[in-house]
């Protein structure tokens, strides 16, 4: 019997993940993560009680593994470094790949286990040229291929996802059946570690900076009015600026060096293309230097993918959209998809 590590939040999709595979005679085991502690934890980030009780329920073991500091140095500090420059960070992709994934594959090493498994919605597969890949889930509105552009080749072919065919509502309903107790649980939609989503007092606190005021000003250098500090603020947004410009007006860039946020009108937040660095190949290999293919490309998790050409220079890929997409903000994650929904790559989105 094939033994396998299912990572356990105390939700309700990690929950039928490990039922599901239960039923599959796998030899499951449940771990959950700690990556908060102190005056920082927070109780829906990992809710030990929840996923101890689940596994209770299903009868199979139950450990925890505190990450806390991993998680400090790996996650938190280079989302409040990326805040400062002005960028906007996505902390849950950096923590699939070097937090969860590799928590997980150790803990599967330590138990005997051949497997690890999550509760995502997203399927993993392996294409005709050998590597693997995440596919878009079947149920599109909870797809989360997104969040899983970083991991290695070495990490997905160790793990199974049993939730890509699935619903959310078709989980409910198994959860239920199982009588597992957190069925109806809501679920998360903040970061984890970002108490009340007040991430500008998170990073102030984290950092120990207090971020000055300084000017909004428009694409000329005109001053529009006065901003509460840099961090408030990301590209495209629309809301929470406090300015009476008549006409609706956007954050269009960052200016960290002059502390100052520049607004411009709908018209002059689209992008011809964008720019990814450190890049993460999954479905294809590293092409060559200067070679260019076609994809796919989303810029933030909700977004809608458009057609793109991707050329490589260096160690960057240079993309350019087939049309003009809306509030391209550097930090971001750029993630590129063939025509099937398999994730060919995906890198931070950088400043040109």
């Amino acid at each position: 019997m094939s033994k396998v590590i299912v990572g356990m939040s105390g939700g309700v999709d990690s929950a039928v993940a490990a039922y599901l595979l239960k039923m599959k005679e796998y030899d499951v085991i449940g771990v959950t993560l700690r990556i908060v502690s102190g005056e920082e934890e927070v109780s829906r980030c990992c809710e030990v009680d929840d996923a101890r009780r689940v596994c209770e329920t299903l009868g199979i073991p139950y450990y925890v593994r505190n990450c806390s500091a991993r998680f400090s140095q790996q996650v938190i500090e280079p989302f409040v470094e990326a805040y400062r420059s002005g960028r906007t960070p996505n902390p849950c992709i950096l923590c699939n790949r070097r937090i969860k994934w590799e928590e997980l594959v150790e803990a599967a090493a330590s138990l005997g286990a051949q497997y690890v498994a999550t509760g995502h919605y997203a399927k993993i597969v392996r294409l005709e040229n050998g590597r693997y890949t995440v596919q878009n889930a079947d149920n599109a509105s909870k797809d989360q291929s997104y969040m899983l552009c970083r991991l290695s080749q070495e990490q997905l072919a160790i793990t199974m996802m049993p939730l890509g065919e699935l619903s959310k509502e078709e989980v409910r309903k198994i959860a239920e059946y199982a009588g597992i107790h957190v069925a109806n649980k809501a679920d998360s939609q903040e970061i984890c570690f970002v108490p009340d989503d007040d991430y500008a007092g998170f990073i102030e606190y984290r950092s120990g900076v207090t971020f000055q005021e300084g000017d909004f000003v428009d694409t000329d250098g005109n001053v529009l009015g006065r901003h509460k500090g840099i961090i408030h603020y990301t590209v495209g947004q629309r809301k929470g600026l406090g300015i009476a410009a008549g006409i609706p007006i956007y954050v269009k860039e960052i200016d960290v060096e002059n502390n100052r946020v520049v607004l411009a009108d709908e018209e002059k937040i689209y992008s011809s293309g964008c720019v990814l660095k450190t890049v993460n190949y999954m479905g294809m290999a590293e092409p060559e230097d200067g070679s260019e293919f076609p994809a796919r490309i989303k810029i933030r998790y909700h977004h809608r993918p458009v057609n793109a050409v991707a050329r490589r220079e260096g160690d960057e890929l240079i993309i350019t959209f087939d049309e003009p997409v809306k509030a391209v903000a550097p930090g971001q994650t750029g993630v590129l998809y063939d025509e099937n929904g398999c994730v060919l790559a995906g890198g931070e989105i950088g400043k040109k």
